[in-house]
């Protein structure tokens, strides 16, 4: 798998590089500003961004304003963004394009390895990794298109929304994979969503989810 980096701590950036470059990726591109990740995007084509959101020259939202940019020039490219800090607007403009692949961290909760190299092979693969914080203030104004869900189904979704599987989810509301079952396929039924692909379907409802706190 072809990832981008952009970072502009260069020991962050390095150790990154290290990091992903011994798990099996190939580090196309290691840069440190939002010009140098748009070219780099344009020229190696990664099948992946890791991009950070403060980068020069204000330090402000520069790198999650690139990922936007790089996302309308490239529709669909996974970008999976690490920052000390939620930045709500965009954040929420990252998600309400509803293509998937996306991804927002918090980099103080990437405590563990396997679990930030599985939420990047998560978006890479189309889906979603939200950390629960960044989850929390995205569904903070209404939820109109979710009235329809029960608190439990909410739990799930939420869940859901941070990338988490359902053996994850069972263990974390302390119920059974087939009541996790269950309230997905009711959480598909009562927002609409066709019997298509289940891949396709999750996504989806993680991307209504979102999208119903930032209308």
């Amino acid at each position: 798998m072809r990832v981008v980096i952009v970072e502009d701590n260069v020991l962050l950036q390095e150790g990154l590089s290290l990091l992903l470059s011994t798990s099996g990726f190939e580090v196309t591109a290691a840069v440190g500003t939002a010009d140098d990740f748009l070219a780099a995007i344009d020229q190696r084509q990664p099948d992946i961004a890791v991009v950070d959101v403060r980068l020069p020259p204000t330090f402000r939202d520069e790198g999650l304003r690139a990922a936007l940019t790089a996302r309308r020039q490239f529709p669909g490219l996974p970008v999976l963004v690490l920052s000390q800090y939620v930045e709500r607007t965009y954040a929420a403009e990252l998600v309400a394009s509803g293509q998937g692949a996306v991804g927002y961290l918090l980099k103080d909760r990437v405590s563990r390895v396997d679990e930030f190299l599985d939420a990047l092979r998560r978006v890479a693969a189309g889906g979603t990794a939200m950390d629960p914080q960044v989850v929390a203030q995205l569904v903070t104004a209404g939820r109109n298109p979710l009235d329809r869900l029960s608190p439990r189904e909410r739990e799930v979704l939420a869940l859901m929304a941070e990338g988490q599987a359902n053996t994850t989810i069972a263990r974390r509301l302390v119920v059974t994979e087939r009541a996790v079952s269950k309230h997905i396929g009711n959480i598909f039924s009562k927002l609409d969503l066709p019997p298509t692909d289940s891949g396709h379907r999750r996504v989806t409802a993680v991307l209504t989810y979102l999208n119903a706190g930032t209308g």
